[in-house]
């Protein structure tokens, strides 16, 4: 399962295009499945219908623990760091994460949760999380991981969606500086959810709450009335193992569901070859388990591979702008995989905050949500990596359940920008406009794939045509990513971003995030944000929104410099027409910019910006209107 060279990747490569199913059906035979499969694949991307081990019957979490209890019970499973740096870490062994989930998927049980069933889960980065979700899996229940910064209306949404009959949380949160409420805003969603049934409630903060008899358990007392003895409930391969919803264009969002087989596979398959795991390496992945990466790349795809998992209940900034370098330093963590909105918020600090940390165990970091550009690549490879770590920039979604484009750490050359080449299994194509394969390399055009892999999403939960119509619709017998993307001369893969953020100027397609790569490597940009408006001569012009490093004196020379910064990293031609200074971007939690948003501000259009209750900050949306109705 383990490529150790280049040539190797080639010949694996190779034969996964030539022979996928014999390739699959090798790499599967490393896991425990309690009844083999009669089929390897079988699949049509017009219904779609996608099947994987078919006839295969396993529990994902004997592959996750039972067999390690076996082999390596003392071995850290889980290392949490929690959110004071003073507080201690808690290391859970895999002899200690078993049993636990064991106990607490008996508390399930023992509260009429059956294989099937929806269970929404919200909660911080703790480790009760990880356990939560497991145990689910454990029993067949189908795990809804709502992220803890959501509004009550969006834990709403997602429960009646799913129709959920119970939600796990806790009293409340601990985020950097903040103490937030957690059972409080779940009450304020249940109230339109009339199917939930029961509430367990694990303790963080200390904070009071309402407990209402017959519905709200507590689950240190709970975990008290069970046994840790919890067999594993035989599960099909297709059987679905969770649903996480994902952000669509119409705003209500996408329910997409992954199965247990495939999704086992391919994310253990993944974890171990792009990180180059060796048994006994410290892995760190700094994102929040309510997002896809926290599913696949700290629970799922390490645990299943043996690997020991830092869970970190904090921020990047608290106390500190070091926090990160402190946690590899204290952990000696060998795998560090974050993304390029925290390099970036973290460049902005001075290099006290990592020159004298101790950073030599790292030999692998990674990159992971949007395309790192030019300068984050370096700082992180500089500054962090010391020139000794391969940067692993990875391209995927959380409709493709683990990563797909990617560099294999120390394996294969990297360029700053690029993904690089597919994982075995991938096989991706460019196409135009109109779906016709765009050939050879030095070419630009949206990105398909054309044959299915193990972890490939199956449906939309309980709208299956939205499921059809989003990702195979567009360009028959394909998955369509909704990503535009480039090929290189030697066939590497660079992202350029959403297809619905490639602007049209005057003919000329222009990415945002090329835009966006050039406007940040002008001195004193911290960050920016692009977006396309109606232009009257260009059909679309370029509005940028700016943050910057200082105050500025002048602000029409800067805005001039910045322009031509522009025209020479790309041409004149990708020049923003409009470009606004502002104090901070609007962003969900999980660090993702609302492109939307500020498209609707560029076009002049601010009376209907949608719900912006659930973004990081909303009171900086209020600056960018008022700085906009200035101009």
């Amino acid at each position: 399962m383990r490529i150790n060279t280049f040539e190797e990747y080639e010949i694996a490569y190779k034969k996964s295009v030539e022979d996928p199913e014999g390739f699959w059906g090798e790499v599967a035979q490393k896991f425990e499945w309690k009844k083999p499969w009669t089929k390897v694949l079988d699949w049509n991307f017009e219904e779609p219908n996608v099947k994987w081990f078919v006839g295969g019957k396993m529990n994902i979490t004997e592959n996750l623990l039972d067999r390690h209890v076996r082999e390596r019970p003392n071995q850290p499973a889980i290392v949490w760091e929690p959110n004071d740096k003073d507080d201690e870490s808690v290391t859970l062994t895999y002899k200690v994460l078993h049993e636990r989930v064991s106990r607490f998927a008996n508390v399930l049980k023992s509260h009429g949760v059956e294989k099937g069933d929806r269970i929404c889960i919200y909660m911080p980065m703790i480790p009760e999380l990880a356990i939560a979700v497991l145990a689910c899996a454990r029993i067949g229940a189908i795990h809804s991981v709502v992220f803890g910064g959501f509004s009550a209306k969006s834990i709403a949404d997602r429960v009646n969606d799913a129709n959920c009959k119970m939600v796990i949380t806790t009293d409340g949160a601990y985020r950097g500086k903040k103490k937030l409420p957690m059972k409080e805003t779940v009450d304020d969603a249940l109230i339109g959810c009339p199917m939930v049934e029961k509430v367990i409630v694990a303790t963080r903060t200390r904070t009071p709450i309402s407990m209402i008899k017959g519905r709200d358990y507590w689950w240190e007392e709970e975990v008290k009335k069970v046994s840790a003895d919890c067999p594993a409930t035989e599960m099909d391969s297709e059987d679905p193992l969770f649903i996480l919803y994902t952000s669509g264009s119409t705003g209500k969002p996408k329910g997409v569901v992954h199965t247990c087989g495939g999704y086992m596979v391919y994310t253990t398959y993944t974890f171990t070859n792009v990180f180059q795991y060796n048994p006994g390496d410290v892995y760190f992945c700094t994102a929040d388990i309510g997002w896809i990466t926290g599913h696949s790349y700290i629970i799922y795809g390490p645990l299943a591979a043996g690997a020991t998992s830092v869970l970190f209940e904090g921020v990047p900034t608290y106390p500190d702008a070091g926090r990160f370098w402190d946690i590899v330093e204290r952990h000696k963590v060998n795998i560090f995989y974050t993304a390029p909105t925290a390099i970036r918020s973290l460049m902005g600090f001075g290099k006290e905050f990592w020159e004298n940390k101790d950073l030599s165990s790292l030999k692998v970091l990674g990159s992971v949500g949007e395309p790192i550009n030019e300068e984050a690549w370096h700082w992180y490879n500089e500054n962090i990596g010391k020139g000794n770590c391969t940067i692993c920039d990875s391209w995927w979604q959380t409709e493709t359940g683990g990563i797909m484009i990617s560099p294999l750490a120390n394996i294969t050359p990297t360029k700053p920008t690029f993904a690089t080449l597919p994982l075995p299994g991938i096989q991706p194509e460019l196409v135009d406009e109109n779906g016709e394969v765009i050939e050879g390399n030095g070419v630009n055009g949206n990105l398909v794939i054309k044959f299915p892999w193990p972890s490939i999403i199956r449906t939309t939960w309980g709208d299956h045509d939205r499921c059809k119509q989003v990702y195979f619709s567009t360009y028959p017998n394909r998955y369509f990513t909704g990503d535009g993307c480039m090929r290189d001369e030697d066939g590497y893969y660079r992202i350029t971003g959403r297809v619905d953020d490639v602007i049209n100027v005057s003919g000329h397609r222009i990415g945002t995030a090329e835009v966006e790569d050039a406007l940040n490597s002008h001195t004193g940009v911290i960050e920016s944000a692009v977006v396309g408006y109606p232009h009257e001569i260009k059909g679309q012009g370029i509005f940028a929104y700016i943050i910057m490093e200082s105050l500025l004196h002048d602000e029409d020379l800067t805005k001039r410099d910045i322009l031509a910064t522009v025209t020479r990293i790309i041409g004149p031609i990708a020049k923003p027409d409009e470009i606004l200074f502002v104090s901070g971007l609007p962003k969900t939690r999980s660090g993702k910019i609302m492109r939307r948003i500020l498209r609707k501000v560029a076009e002049g259009d601010t009376s209907n910006l949608g719900d912006i209750s659930t973004l990081l900050d909303p009171s900086v949306v209020d600056e960018i209107v008022e700085k906009v109705s200035l101009k």
